[in-house]
């Protein structure tokens, strides 16, 4: 989803609860600076804010990483996601380099093989 979905969604929720991005804020214990941030567009809030989020809001977890952008849409199947390295190459062009993602492949197939998932 869309960063305007998130926002839309946070002034929902401002609309519903009768709320001004400060009141919000302090309700989620973080500064109205990440709350305008959130609202601008700008950033989106941390894993940990999107846990009381979801709480605050009522709705489940899923529905709030989906909104920020952390999760996969449910509609994409496993053959339409990137590979790892792929994926590490596009998200960590200069934290990651191929001895390092290597080693990251080499342990999720050992972790899929340990839980019995073909590797993919």
């Amino acid at each position: 989803m869309a960063i305007k979905d998130f926002v839309t969604f946070l002034q929902e929720i401002m609309r519903r609860r009768g709320r001004l991005p400060s009141q919000l804020a302090a309700d989620l214990g973080v500064s109205h600076t990440s709350v305008s941030r959130w609202l601008s567009g700008k950033d989106k809030p941390s894993l940990i804010s999107c846990v009381r989020l979801a709480k605050y809001a009522e709705v489940p977890l899923e529905r709030i990483l989906r909104t920020a952008g952390y999760a996969m849409p449910l509609d994409k199947t496993a053959s339409e996601l990137p590979e790892f390295r792929e994926y590490a190459r596009t998200k960590y062009p200069r934290e990651l380099d191929d001895d390092l993602v290597t080693l990251i492949e080499d342990l999720i197939d050992r972790r899929r093989k340990r839980d019995g998932k073909p590797p993919t």
